[in-house]
């Protein structure tokens, strides 16, 4: 197995099939400086249709930088360039077998709703199932979470960031539950599931499995970013050709559920 540690970048989950009028309003912003375009360009994403936002950028249509982002050196070492295979930052989580612990808030002021609570059950379930030198943990505070889930708003349906350089998970996941909606069929929680496990793969390290090229999963025009970036390393032993239904691919549409594939399984217990 592979043991790293892993770089700070926020990103964002924004699902283009859902809410294809959020992705039109994030497109049609005003366009930023050059010199945000060429950083964004130099850390590996497409210099395209590069939206600010509260604290930092949209980049790609649903990856979240900060300001402080732009600026960090980037990191080439071991970088793939390929087309659409399994990808990883260059940092990961440490200090396996280890438990994360999960909190997310579905009570008092701006919180989820109760069914995104069993949804994330449903997500720790799918991850302890593969048998990784990683598990998870619900908790019932936040003060216990080593990953804390929150309602978040924007133009994106959920976000969240790459472990810190000492080796931790990400510590949060934004989710807009006003732009998912609500239910408690099958459908829908396992939907929510997928979200949340897709969120939380950002957490531990994951990069989108389209990474080369979101045409596959969002449509549009394809971008090879090249070999510039915050780490996008090709884990070995997964497909060098599109990957449906991998549960990191970059967009989905509404009550998809994505739990993980053979190629994803491969990549898990790669890395941990």
């Amino acid at each position: 197995m592979l043991k790293r540690f892993i770089s700070c970048a926020a990103l964002a989950l924004l699902f283009a099939a859902v809410i294809s009028c959020n992705k039109k309003e994030v497109v049609e912003n005003q366009a930023v400086d050059q010199s945000v375009s060429s950083r964004v360009q130099a850390l590996g994403f497409s210099p395209e249709d590069i939206v600010e936002t509260d604290g930092g950028y949209l980049v790609e249509g649903d990856i979240f930088l900060t300001r402080d982002d732009l600026y960090k050196p980037a990191d080439i070492h071991s970088l793939f360039v390929g087309d659409e295979e399994q990808y990883h930052t260059t940092n990961l989580v440490t200090g396996t077998p280890r438990n994360i612990k999960v909190y997310i808030k579905t009570s008092g002021g701006q919180a989820l709703p109760a069914s995104y609570g069993t949804a994330l059950d449903v997500a720790i379930g799918r991850y302890n199932a593969e048998n990784l030198t990683l598990s998870f943990t619900r908790v019932n505070t936040a003060a216990e979470g080593d990953i804390d889930i929150t309602k978040g708003t924007g133009n994106y349906l959920a976000s969240a960031g790459f472990p810190t350089s000492t080796g931790n998970p990400y510590n949060s996941v934004k989710v807009n539950s006003n732009a998912i909606g609500n239910g408690s069929s099958s459908t829908f929680i396992n939907y929510v599931a997928s979200i949340l496990a897709h969120e939380m793969g950002h957490c531990i390290g994951f990069r989108h499995t389209d990474y080369m090229s979101r045409q596959y999963s969002c449509g549009g025009s394809a971008y090879n970013e090249g070999d510039g970036g915050v780490g996008a390393i090709h884990i070995p032993g997964t497909p060098t050709g599109p990957d449906a239904d991998s549960w990191m691919l970059s967009c989905t549409g509404p009550n998809v559920n994505r739990p993980f594939n053979a190629n994803d399984k491969i990549a898990l217990d790669f890395l941990y």
